[in-house]
């Protein structure tokens, strides 16, 4: 019988020492119009995510999600998945290799990362606090009107206080299709909403945080629909490169005096 085939894009848009195992794909993501110092087309050697069917142009608001946009439109593979340059699914301190993988494939259908546990407040409350709660308001609006069987889902995982968070998973290729059909659509809608002209650069980022949040949405509805098991979802470990000294004091800025964040960590 055939081993089920597995690709993890690698979203980045600087060179880095990347994972050699060979179900990862560096891909470069925002590539479209970045030039180097020379005024020539940026290369740094990787994929870029303006080729194919894409929508690099949209980077600037849509994160990894071009990357992710990218996968799902180019990507041939029975499992497909999105990590970051600096954040990686990971065992033992290394990044999770195939042969790690494989006693799980044709069981697990979705991987996460672990849960991220905000205990003091919800994942509402967070991004109200922390970015613009008309986002949110914007985004369960359009949810309701194309998915209306979603409203009770949206309301379960943004009133929990942990998620799912990083834009990160590696899914079976059905699963993961579904959702990047269902993903794209709300947030094509949203993005043609919302006016960020007058947004900073890192406030203009917005619909990748979105995301982060419709992730726990459809993974929600996914296993109380029974279209998933809980016993075809399992969490891993990722690296996550943060300074506490700094995040925890802006974290606690935005929740007690309204300072919003102005920079990732």
């Amino acid at each position: 019988m055939k081993s089920p085939t597995v690709k993890i894009i690698i979203a980045t848009h600087k060179k880095y020492h990347m994972p050699q195992d060979e179900i990862y794909l560096p891909l470069h993501v925002g590539a479209e119009g970045k030039k180097d110092e020379t005024g020539d087309e940026l290369d740094l050697g990787y994929i870029k995510d303006n080729t194919g069917d894409n929508i690099s142009e949209l980077n600037s608001s849509f994160c990894e999600l071009t990357g992710m946009y990218w996968a799902w439109k180019n990507l041939e593979a029975d499992y497909i998945g999105l990590v970051h340059y600096r954040r990686c699914f990971v065992i033992d301190g290394h990044p999770i290799t195939y042969k790690e993988l494989k006693p799980y494939l044709g069981q697990i259908k979705i991987f996460t990362p672990k849960k991220r546990k905000y205990i003091i407040e919800t994942l509402k409350a967070h991004y109200g606090h922390t970015h613009y709660p008309e986002h949110l308001d914007v985004t369960k609006a359009v949810l309701i009107e194309k998915y209306p069987n979603y409203e009770s889902a949206y309301e379960r995982a943004v009133s929990r206080t942990w998620g799912y968070m990083f834009n990160m998973m590696l899914m079976e290729k059905k699963s993961f299709c579904d959702y990047c059909a269902w993903l794209f659509e709300i947030l094509f809608e949203v993005y043609r909403k919302i006016d960020s002209s007058n947004y900073s650069e890192f406030a203009k980022r917005y619909v990748g945080r979105i995301s982060e949040l419709l992730f726990n949405v459809w993974i929600d509805q996914q296993l109380k629909s029974g279209e998933i098991k809980k016993s075809e979802v399992k969490e891993l470990r990722c690296n996550i490169e943060e300074d506490w000294l700094v995040k925890m004091p802006a974290f606690l800025n935005a929740k007690f005096f309204g300072k919003k964040y102005e920079n990732s960590f």
